[in-house]
């Protein structure tokens, strides 16, 4: 009899002991499938995300990590001192129907950085004679005003910054009319501004 009774229990004690087992299996196939679901969905997001990147860049837009870039050089370049590149004095007779009228100028290049000026010495000769060009074209009245020495430092930029880099070559009959030169320079042009630490006319 007691014999029948502990078999009973050894019976039962294995039972009780194979529903914990059973329990922690489900506990870990549910962990797992859990797990995999997690993995599964953050693949997904990551190539949704890149393949966003990509789009955005055959669209021409620029990715988010491009654009930090790019703010962070322009701040960076903010923040850096400013480099001056002085070209040599320029005396010509100018435009005029009566009197003779002379101007006497130095001009000073605010440049992007300390290797422009080395580039800016390769293109002098032409610098120079397309600022004589410019400068010959103007009759007194012309730079007699803050407005038309403005003007002519605008214009000495762009045509400096067109010899130094050269914009891409357009095609035939879709030439743009000339505009008049904005007086801020764009954040990557080599020459920043024209400005003059001497002027006179006489």
């Amino acid at each position: 009899m007691a014999e029948a009774k502990k078999a009973e229990k050894a019976e039962g004690g294995d039972a009780e002991e194979q529903a914990p087992n059973k329990k922690k299996k489900l506990m870990l196939i549910i962990i797992g499938v859990v797990v995999l679901a997690l993995i599964g969905a953050g693949t997904a997001f990551f190539l949704m995300k890149k393949n966003a990147a990509a789009t955005d860049e055959e669209e021409g837009d620029e990715p988010p990590a491009k654009t930090e870039k790019a703010k962070k050089a322009k701040k960076e370049h903010e923040e850096a001192p400013p480099v001056f590149v002085k070209l040599d004095a320029f005396t010509v007779k100018l435009q005029s129907d009566g009197h003779e009228a002379y101007l006497q100028a130095t001009p000073e290049l605010r440049v992007l950085d300390a290797h422009l000026g080395d580039k800016i010495k390769q293109y002098t000769p032409e610098i120079r004679h397309k600022i004589l060009l410019i400068l010959a074209g103007k009759a007194a009245a012309d730079v007699s005003t803050p407005q038309g020495v403005q003007k002519l430092s605008n214009e000495m930029r762009v045509t400096i910054n067109t010899i130094i880099e050269p914009p891409p070559a357009r095609k035939k009959g879709k030439d743009k009319p000339a505009e008049e030169p904005a007086d801020h320079a764009g954040p990557d042009d080599p020459v920043q501004a024209v400005l003059f630490t001497s002027f006179i006319v006489q």
